[in-house]
């Protein structure tokens, strides 16, 4: 759940608590802010700062006249003196859009390595809106000296108690905070959508940071993600209806792009201890409705067909983004005409989910079954007509329904 904070009513989101606890605790690792663009990671670092005891400053590479070599090095100069005059609380330096700086990991590294050994209580914080090229840094050059705090999209329980968003208004609007105040002006906010974060999250976090050798086909397939969301399509119909798509090989690279960029996934065939095949047909999930909705357009939302598909998108959100923080796998399953929506691996414990827009009646329900005789499991959820409400599904974490 959000808290209520600080002068104005700003709310912190869950992740907070955890990097306020982090920043307090003796000097262990640096901390890196993970996530897609748009989902608060800046607000989040300025909220916490603010409320330390400690000095800190919070400083970014955003602009193009500070991306020389030795910025990172002056801004921790800087933190090193706020450091030592403060006794054993020690300081903070959080650097935004880190990325931006040419050979800002190995820097990192030497800095950081310095003051490991000089015994320092400098505590740092990265974050940056490129996951790849992110991923890539810490890798190669800063490995065993983080940690990372995950910040997926925003939730419905988040949307609802920061924004007042109803279950209707989540499934249309989705889980982007900046764009919450733009509802009223459905068109104003399909284009901010799209300009401000689908074209912002290709062009910059995909195509620039990434080899792409074909960018048109990049842009197709994510829209053919986005409109067949909570649909398996096989690689093969992706080719018959994708211009100069190459091979399967081609765009499974691509989708695990996007996926990356937390845009959409694909979500592999449960296949229990049997090696999953690569080339085996995704399941297209968006990461937030909101992809799903700008890219079709809001007047789709109020056909029946559609309005299902975007329900059982929701719970692939709310399962996928509890992935990506490693909280859980998720997949589908399917044997012939037997199929499950999606099938949710936390440890040992599998569950199998099904979401219904229609009314569900007695046997209903033949792919849970098959899957609970097969897999000997009988942890099943049914979500929407005959069972859970979907708001109350999305209202708690997964962690909740799979433990």
């Amino acid at each position: 759940m959000l808290s209520k904070i600080g002068k104005g009513g700003a709310y912190l989101r869950p992740q907070a608590a955890v990097l306020s606890r982090r920043l307090v605790e003796p000097r262990r690792f640096i901390q890196v802010l993970a996530g897609p663009r748009q989902v608060g990671k800046t607000t989040l670092v300025r909220q916490v700062l603010a409320r330390l005891d400690s000095p800190s400053s919070y400083v970014s590479a955003d602009e193009p006249a500070l991306r020389g070599s030795g910025w990172i090095a002056q801004q921790w100069d800087a933190a090193r003196l706020a450091a030592r005059t403060s006794g054993r609380g020690g300081a903070v330096l959080a650097l935004d859009e880190i990325h931006k700086v040419p050979g800002w990991s190995e820097t990192l590294k030497r800095l950081w390595d310095e003051d490991t050994a000089g015994r320092l209580p400098l505590r740092v914080v990265v974050l940056g809106s490129a996951p790849l090229l992110m991923q890539r840094g810490l890798g190669e050059s800063l490995t065993g000296r983080f940690e990372v705090i995950h910040l997926p999209h925003w939730s419905f329980s988040e949307m609802r108690d920061a924004f007042g968003f109803d279950l209707d208004r989540y499934l249309r609007f989705g889980g982007y905070p900046g764009a919450a105040a733009l509802t009223d002006d459905p068109e104003r906010w399909r284009r901010y959508i799209l300009d401000a974060i689908v074209e912002t999250t290709l062009s910059r976090d995909v195509l620039l940071l990434t080899r792409v050798d074909k960018p048109a086909l990049l842009r197709q397939l994510f829209d053919l993600a986005c409109r067949y969301s909570g649909q398996v399509l096989s690689y093969q119909k992706m080719l018959g209806q994708l211009h100069d798509a190459g091979n399967t090989t081609t765009l499974a690279h691509y989708l695990d792009l996007l996926s990356a960029a937390g845009m959409v996934t694909g979500l592999a065939k449960y296949s229990g201890g049997r090696v999953r095949q690569r080339g085996s047909s995704p399941k297209f999930a968006v990461l937030n409705t909101a992809l799903m909705n700008a890219v079709a357009g809001l007047d789709a939302a109020d056909a029946a067909d559609f309005r299902g598909r975007l329900a059982e998108s929701a719970v692939g959100a709310h399962l996928a983004n509890a992935a990506a923080n490693r909280e859980c796998e998720v997949f589908y399953w399917r044997e012939r005409n037997r199929e499950v929506d999606f099938v949710v691996k936390a440890g040992a414990r599998l569950t199998a989910i099904e979401v219904k827009a229609g009314r569900a009646g007695p046997g209903a329900l033949p792919g849970v079954e098959a899957f609970v005789a097969e897999y000997r499991t009988n942890r099943r959820l049914l979500i929407g007509a005959g069972g859970m409400p979907l708001d109350t599904f999305l209202s708690e974490p997964v962690r909740h329904w799979t433990k």
